[in-house]
């Protein structure tokens, strides 16, 4: 924590409010994961994050090796004083070495021959982690779910990003966001759910203020429409979505080629469309090698071992996306029609490689204009839906607030965007003058 805590001003300057955490608690030794999921770890690897629980305890302690539980609370003031909130993990489960195992084993499924199951999700096997069963003492679990909620809550922790919560009792997230909220209203629970709609909707419907979202793997100018509109008019009244570029434990495929222009033009969708958005360490580094061809992972991901990351050497050789990514949260922050959902509108383009939309709440009007080939330049006409818009001329001015930049556009509007590297002009964020 007292070396997280360095890196808490780059955070700062690139413009993000909140800071996630993976889980920080003791780790489990048993079938413990070496580098890239091994089943053959050294004696110095850390194991899973999630992998969570050991001798010094459960969801309730710190890792030793992160610090003490002072430097955990030393780390959320200063975030604080920068003001950034920190989001923990809350993972409901537990390793094999976890102290639950002994105390409550009732609260664990377990095989004919008296052991207890561990988690699968084909192919995926997860040998060091333990799912719970609500089956045999719900209320016990429960009890025990608000008792670390409220220990971290106590700590500072006002965010909580909860991992898979679909493997649980949707019933049992109402139970505990219930009670929460009615303590601690300004807590935010956010879903992390990559399953089938109908269940990321529950969720939703549960009581969750933020879902991860397929965004990840919209890629297509169609997709994007179908899944912007989706959001923003279809499901906003249950379901907040907060667009991740990349996570944990998954690296799409369009980012795999490493071109710098993809990252950024993703980043630019991702902060524009939606009013929150994430991204996981390192993608501003351009990391994209793959676990092995055709999969969705990381090489030498953090889920199995510490990654040391030189962002001063990145930064003084130009190869980072952090300040084009702290131009985008700063022209979020100063352009309240970016902070809404509901007011996504998609203008129609000739080219299938360029996509346009609008965004206006009251005076504030942001148009953007993106190309989604990172390869090669792309150019089309614009038919800007004039009525939608709310303008009555047929010109407008408009000032880029990507490179300051000013334009005199009309209903259709000629755009060309050139992705050179690194970024190059990937999309057009412009801010109209309204008479």
């Amino acid at each position: 924590f007292r070396n997280a805590q360095k890196r808490l001003a780059g955070v700062k300057e690139m413009g993000f409010d909140v800071l996630y955490l993976p889980p920080v608690h003791p780790i489990g030794v048993q079938f413990r994961k070496g580098p890239n999921n091994t089943l053959t770890p050294g004696p110095n690897d850390p194991g899973v994050p999630w992998a969570i629980g050991g001798k010094d305890g459960g969801h309730d302690t710190i890792n030793p090796v992160l610090g003490t539980m002072q430097d955990f609370e030393d780390f959320v003031k200063a975030a604080a004083k920068l003001d950034i909130e920190i989001a923990m993990d809350f993972a409901l489960q537990a390793s094999p070495d976890h102290p639950w195992v002994k105390s409550n084993p009732k609260w664990f499924s377990h095989r004919p021959d008296g052991s207890i199951a561990y988690a699968e999700n084909p192919p995926k096997k997860y040998q060091d982690i333990y799912p719970i069963n609500f089956d045999q003492d719900y209320q016990g679990i429960l009890n025990e779910s608000l008792r670390i909620l409220r220990l971290w809550i106590s700590k500072g922790v006002k965010i909580f990003r909860v991992d898979n919560p679909h493997t649980k009792p949707v019933h049992f997230w109402q139970d505990v966001m219930a009670i929460i909220y009615k303590e601690h209203p300004e807590v935010v629970f956010l879903a992390e759910a990559f399953t089938k709609p109908a269940m990321m909707h529950a969720l939703g419907k549960a009581g969750f203020q933020q879902s991860y979202t397929y965004f990840t793997w919209r890629t297509s100018k169609e997709e994007l429409i179908n899944y912007g509109n989706e959001v923003a008019h279809r499901t906003s009244a249950f379901f907040r979505p907060n667009f991740w570029v990349n996570t944990p434990d998954i690296l799409p495929y369009h980012l795999q080629s490493g071109n710098p222009a993809m990252f950024a033009l993703r980043a630019v969708l991702a902060s524009t469309l939606t009013p929150s958005w994430g991204m996981y360490a390192g993608y501003e580094l351009y990391e994209s090698k793959p676990l092995a061809e055709g999969k969705e992972e990381y090489w030498d991901s953090e889920k199995y071992q510490i990654k040391n990351r030189d962002w001063e050497s990145a930064a003084k050789k130009g190869l980072t996306l952090a300040p084009f990514i702290s131009q985008l949260n700063k022209i979020r922050k100063e352009n309240i029609a970016l902070q809404r959902l509901r007011n996504l509108q998609f203008h129609h383009t000739e080219s299938g490689a360029i996509i346009a939309y609008s965004k206006r709440e009251g005076e504030n009007l942001i148009l953007v204009v993106v190309n989604l080939d990172p390869t090669y330049a792309q150019e089309t006409t614009v038919h800007w839906n004039m009525q939608a818009l709310g303008i009555n001329q047929d010109s407008f001015k408009v000032t880029d607030l990507l490179d300051g930049t000013v334009h005199h556009w009309s209903a259709h509007t000629f755009i060309r965007l050139q992705p050179s590297r690194p970024v190059g002009k990937v999309a057009h964020i412009v801010k109209v003058e309204l008479k």
